[in-house]
């Protein structure tokens, strides 16, 4: 298999189109009223609670600022939530550069949009283990998949993308993008690292418990229709 090797890619790039999709809303009325002000003919591409909670805050603003990402991939979510984003066209819009005329041409083929900015964060994994007797079907639920897809992707192609993970870094990404008109490559970059730091230390939690789980445990916990 090759590997696309990039020589070539910008400095600061624009913010146009976001994929928003948070357990954790804090702070984000804040970004996303400062993505508006700043970046001109944005779009947000959104799911489930995340995108009512932009509905909300966007309103009569901006008409046409808000996407739902079912309508965007022509495929309903999963009964449950459990696909939203795992999707082609979501990922050749994460991991498509800019620079390379095949990904390219994908992008037109397909009618897909590269995406400049991901803001994620997941599912409370640690908070609902550290709860008293919890079992381990709870804990399962409750591990999140697409949210570390997108996290991991954005951050990947940080030459381009910006893998946004922490509440902290609003203000910050929105005093830049006034400032410069985008997100320099020093800004991606950190937020990269962070971004990986964040999906590490989420699969460790998920490891560690589990670790500490018994196998009868896990056997008690289903009803075993083939149990021979």
């Amino acid at each position: 298999m090759a590997f696309n090797i990039v020589d070539k890619t910008d400095d600061v790039v624009p913010v146009r189109n976001v994929l928003l999709s948070v357990f954790d809303k804090s702070g984000i009325e804040e970004l996303v009223n400062g993505l508006v002000k700043t970046c001109p003919g944005i779009k947000f591409f959104s799911t489930g609670g995340t995108y009512k909670r932009l509905a909300d805050i966007l309103g009569g603003k901006a008409p046409g600022t808000l996407v739902a990402v079912s309508d965007y991939t022509g495929q309903p979510e999963m009964q449950g939530g459990l696909v939203k984003t795992l999707d082609f066209k979501i990922y050749l819009g994460l991991l498509g550069e800019k620079y390379n005329e095949a990904h390219q041409e994908d992008l037109k083929r397909t009618g897909a949009v590269a995406f400049d900015m991901v803001v994620s964060n997941l599912y409370p994994f640690t908070e609902v283990v550290a709860e008293k007797d919890v079992s381990p079907e709870a804990a399962r639920t409750n591990i999140d998949i697409g949210g570390p897809c997108m996290i991991r992707a954005a951050a990947k192609n940080y030459i381009r993308v910006a893998s946004v993970t922490d509440a902290a870094d609003y203000t910050g990404i929105i005093a830049e993008l006034r400032a410069k008109g985008g997100l320099s490559l020093a800004t991606r970059f950190a937020l990269m690292k962070k971004a990986f730091a964040h999906t590490a230390a989420y699969d460790t939690a998920i490891s560690k418990y589990f670790a500490g789980v018994e196998e009868s445990r896990i056997a008690a916990t289903y009803n075993l229709a083939d149990k021979l």
